[in-house]
């Protein structure tokens, strides 16, 4: 399994447009967003002592296995994604909640906007998005975008610095 640099690294040779990154801290959050909208239905309430009663999804089961996985590579960026993801699973509850056509209207536009987002990114950088040379790259989008934000708030700088020699410096 590639570790935390490699899997960056590699994502970051498609991301090397300022713009284009900018406009992955918004398309990718939204695209993570509305796929959680669009799990969290159906679901089932289950009683957990000491927790109380959650609602049982496939965007719950998504998020856990994801969170794992980005906890392996980091526990630093893997915790505050599991916070951040957590939230948007916490807020695509009442999305669910509405009538099939409404539900899959919302998410559905989310989606469809994160990704226009995304496309825009890609014309200034003159790339393709990642995961069409790896699908793992629709998994380590959201992990980069934390990362990024991270850098610019001048955290993990060594990170910055080894994801920079091997994939170049951002334009």
């Amino acid at each position: 399994m590639k570790n935390l640099e490699q899997h960056l690294s590699e994502y970051a040779k498609y991301h090397r447009d300022q713009r284009n990154i900018y406009t992955h801290y918004i398309g990718i959050p939204l695209i993570v967003f509305s796929v959680f909208c669009l799990l969290s239905k159906p679901a089932i309430a289950v009683h957990l002592p000491l927790i109380g009663t959650i609602n049982a999804s496939p965007a719950l089961f998504v998020w856990l296995i994801g969170n794992a996985f980005y906890i392996k590579l980091d526990v630093k960026l893997g915790v505050t994604m599991a916070l951040i993801t957590g939230a948007m699973v916490y807020f695509a509850q009442p999305i669910a909640q509405y009538g099939v056509g409404t539900w899959l209207a919302i998410s559905l536009s989310i989606f469809v906007v994160g990704w226009i987002l995304q496309f825009i990114g890609h014309h200034y950088e003159g790339k393709k998005p990642a995961f069409v040379d790896d699908i793992m790259g629709l998994a380590i989008g959201p992990l980069f975008v934390l990362a990024e934000l991270s850098f610019e708030l001048g955290f993990r700088n060594t990170l910055k610095e080894e994801i920079e020699r091997r994939s170049g410096p951002i334009r």
